[in-house]
């Protein structure tokens, strides 16, 4: 392994717009692309890649954008359904957005003359996360500025509420626990509740704040990553509350923790922006330092592919791809 980790951007896309937040879909939908979208200051595009790591006649990636959706404000946050399908007649692409007017949009379309969508009111302060159920995807849960957690049916009707302590900051779903919600407050609490008797049965805590985002490892249920304050945690829920790793990464303040979806000792942290760059960080937990540093000017959401060892970060005017070793 290389000992200088910093790494150029594998691949770009331009986009329409300032990018926000950017989504691979995590779900298979019938199709050898993979589904990503972006969500800019009106619009969330949405279009299929493809990478050399994965097919070998692919030159390098490519990409192509099959619809762009008319927003008509600041996109913040982006959840794929589970019912979205490529392979299906027609086609479905179903998605939804939290947007700074507190509300969520559910958008249905078969990429010609079907387009809809459903406006959820209820949160009364900004929407920080928010996620589908990932079996049959008939609810999508949300975390806010205002003290809840909620969850809602696909016609905007909230079917579950819980009351947080802070902000919630991050909400997962995890396709193998369907019956518990993971949210991760900014006080650096996480909490698990059953869907079934809507209590609280597990709470994990940091032990500093402000914790910013929290993830649920794929590939392994008793994982749990956070950022908090400057640091990376890692808690695995059989054995403590209390994290079993943390380590400072980020100079400033730490923003976003994803979990790769191919292996779970990969993950990737990134910084607050800063004056002009953002840093991205691939670590993986055998190794004591980053196994990749990144940097992109003014960079904003971070997802991982669903198959490869690949990150996304978007920018301005565009999305930056890294690829890192398993």
């Amino acid at each position: 392994m290389k000992q200088d980790s910093t790494r150029s951007i594998a691949y770009t896309v331009d986009c329409e717009d300032y990018v926000h937040v950017v989504k691979f879909n995590p779900f298979d939908s019938g199709d050898a692309c993979s589904l990503i979208a972006y969500g800019g200051n009106n619009y969330v595009v949405v279009g299929t890649c493809r990478f050399q790591e994965e097919d070998a006649e692919v030159e390098g990636m490519q990409y192509k954008m099959l619809k762009t959706f008319h927003h008509g404000i600041r996109v913040d946050a982006i959840a794929w359904s589970p019912e979205t399908r490529l392979d299906a007649l027609p086609p479905q692409i179903r998605f939804c957005t939290a947007a700074s007017d507190r509300k969520l949009r559910l958008f249905t379309s078969d990429l010609r003359d079907k387009n809809e969508f459903k406006t959820f009111d209820g949160h009364s302060d900004y929407i920080n996360d928010l996620v589908f159920a990932p079996k049959e995807g008939q609810e999508v849960a949300s975390v806010s500025d205002d003290h809840t957690c909620r969850v809602w049916d696909l016609e905007g009707n909230e079917k579950a509420h819980f009351v947080l302590r802070s902000p919630g900051m991050s909400v997962c779903w995890h396709p193998e626990e369907a019956f518990k919600l993971m949210v991760a407050e900014k006080n650096g609490t996480i909490r698990f509740y059953d869907l079934i008797t809507q209590q609280a049965i597990l709470s994990l805590e940091c032990e500093q704040t402000p914790l910013m985002s929290a993830d649920w490892c794929l590939k392994n249920t008793l994982k749990i990553g956070a950022v908090a304050g400057s640091d990376w945690l890692i808690w695995d829920i059989t054995r403590s509350s209390y994290p079993q790793d943390k380590r400072p990464v980020h100079v400033d303040r730490a923003r976003l923790f994803r979990w790769s979806r191919v292996n779970e000792n990969l993950f990737a942290t990134t910084g607050y922006p800063g004056k002009t760059t953002t840093q991205l960080l691939v670590h993986h937990l055998g190794h004591p330092q980053p196994i990749l540093t990144g940097t992109a000017a003014v960079g904003s959401g971070l997802t991982w592919h669903r198959t490869l060892p690949l990150c996304a970060v978007g920018g301005d005017h565009k999305i930056f791809f890294w690829v890192t070793e398993m």
